[in-house]
């Protein structure tokens, strides 16, 4: 089934309680000058916020200048001048609160697109009560608050719970696996030449459009206070980041058939069970969970088995096992 762009927007509300019951949810991308929150900033943010039938009830894009290095215009589309003449991320912090405070947050990629929001507030907070401290005479600067959102749904994660294959896992490809109308994901000149809010805004809607592919499935859903960064400033689930930094294991070595005592688990993304199940059955039976693939590794849990990418292609090249997520936690109830 194939499915339209909602492009229907109403008029412009405000982020107050009866503005969130009709349009309790908020759409929201965004571009920055990397990959890791701890170490980038963000440079544009484009949201929507919508009800339950996918109609757009506001829509807002904010340019915001880093006070750094914004990074090459191809990336995010914007010319130097107009990044130097967008405001800084502490003025426009609150009004990005009003809009997600309340609201279900629909993201692509959550640890990097929450991350990055959530460093970016803490960070102009922590400056503020720095300055504050300073200016004891003088009234506080407000610059707002960490946003609240009700949760977080991740749509990258909520494809692969559902078992879909992506061949790319960038919004365009995810929303061609689904069957979702949206141009390739591949840059063009075309694409480079136009208007980056243009650009910004077409990703978004492509974005509402996957939710409502994906809305009656199982869905990647997240609390935002279960969720801590890790050591990049990506926003996971708290278990996830205490797992990597726990004590280690002897590691008795490769997994064959059975499951040992100290062996060293990584969990590929391509998995349907919540990955945070696969964690937390390493920590109830004393094994060694890890982010990082190495030769020491016993196994990674993965589904895929052809067209490989990420931990599991590095896997199979080392020849480290492949285990899939059923057989991984039925291997977990046999050693428990």
């Amino acid at each position: 089934m194939r499915h339209t762009l909602s492009r229907s927007y109403a008029a412009p509300g405000s982020g107050t309680l009866e503005a969130m019951k009709s349009d309790p949810y908020i759409a929201l991308t965004v571009q920055a000058t990397g990959i890791h929150p701890a170490s980038a900033r963000l440079i544009s943010i484009d949201a929507l916020t919508f009800d339950e039938s996918g109609k757009v009830h506001r829509a807002e894009h904010f340019v915001i200048n880093p006070e750094t290095d914004p990074g090459p215009k191809h990336v995010h589309g914007l010319s130097p001048e107009e990044i130097a003449a967008a405001p800084t991320f502490d003025k426009v912090l609150k009004r990005l609160g009003s809009l997600i405070d309340g609201r279900t947050l629909v993201v692509h990629n959550a640890p990097r697109t929450w991350g990055l929001i959530r460093s970016e507030a803490k960070r102009v907070m922590s400056a503020a009560a720095h300055r504050n401290r300073r200016r004891r005479r003088q009234a506080p600067q407000r610059v707002g608050h960490v946003p609240t959102p009700l949760k977080i749904i991740d749509t990258l994660a909520s494809a692969r719970r559902q078992g879909i294959r992506l061949a790319d896992t960038r919004i365009g490809g995810v929303a061609h696996a689904l069957g979702v109308p949206s141009p390739s994901p591949v840059a063009t000149v075309e694409r480079a030449a136009r208007p980056a809010a243009d650009v910004a805004r077409e990703r978004s809607d492509i974005l509402l459009a996957i939710f409502l592919a994906l809305k009656s499935g199982k869905l990647a859903s997240y609390l935002p206070e279960d969720l801590v960064p890790d050591r990049f400033g990506l926003q996971r689930s708290a278990i996830r980041v205490q797992a990597a930094k726990a004590r280690r294991y002897h590691n008795p070595g490769r997994f064959e058939d059975v499951l040992k005592q100290g062996m060293e688990v990584v969990v590929a993304p391509e998995i349907e069970v919540d990955p945070d199940k696969i964690i937390q059955a390493c920590r109830d039976l004393k094994l060694n969970y890890s982010e990082k693939l190495t030769r020491e590794t016993s196994l990674v849990v993965c589904n895929q088995r052809d067209e490989l990418r990420g931990k599991a292609m590095h896997a199979q090249r080392k020849g480290i096992p492949l285990v899939r997520d059923v057989d991984f936690l039925a291997a977990a109830g046999r050693l428990n």
